[in-house]
């Protein structure tokens, strides 16, 4: 059977070296806005799930305590550089998103920025942010979706047998995700390329 995590780890692994030429400037506006619908407060102890080489550092608050995790290892290091360049303390660890190494109600707000369309199984993936969110807490989301209203066509799904192997999946919806996962939407922003990356805030409903 093909194990969909491993395969994660080795591309991302790949990915790594690239990934802020390809992902910095063009996330840039969206990740802004994603995490302009948080509403901060000092001291808040915060998450990001599948953080990548940290590209949503520059945009987050510095009177926060911040915690990170990616499958990549390679990711997580360049992370920690880019922590370090930025004088931020941040706990960076190499988890699985679908099996997050924290306890029960532990955070006031999970990010979880370009990860839905990526994970093996999102359902899992944000059960444990449901999980590891305290009860007012706040999940933050940026990812690619398809429309909320009408599943994909053959089309689309044809396309995504390519698309998911190299990249990402291409039918996920994030409202029958989020609802699925027991969360409440407050906010649903397009942010690029019309309505095909949108910016979720949700709260554990």
């Amino acid at each position: 059977m093909f194990n969909t995590t491993a395969w994660n780890r080795i591309r991302y692994g790949l990915y790594a070296p690239v990934y802020d030429l390809v992902a910095e400037r063009a996330f840039r506006g969206a990740r802004r806005t994603a995490l302009g619908q948080v509403t901060w407060q000092p001291g808040m102890r915060v998450l990001l799930v599948g953080a990548g080489t940290g590209l949503d550092l520059p945009w987050l608050p510095r009177d926060i305590e911040l915690h990170a995790s990616d499958l990549s290892p390679a990711m997580v290091r360049r992370l920690a550089q880019r922590a370090e360049a930025l004088g931020r303390d941040v706990q960076a660890e190499v988890m699985d998103a679908e099996r997050l190494d924290y306890p029960d109600d532990h955070f006031d707000v999970v990010v979880m920025h370009l990860i839905l369309a990526v994970m093996p199984d999102p359902a899992k993936g944000l059960a444990e942010a449901r999980r590891v969110l305290k009860p007012e807490g706040q999940l933050c989301v940026m990812d690619k979706f398809q429309a909320d209203d009408h599943p994909a066509g053959l089309a689309r799904r044809g396309l995504n047998a390519l698309t998911s192997a190299i990249a990402t999946d291409i039918t996920r919806q994030a409202r029958p995700l989020l609802e699925a996962a027991d969360f409440f939407i407050e906010q649903d922003t397009p942010v690029m390329m019309g309505s095909l990356f949108r910016a979720l805030l949700a709260r554990p409903a």
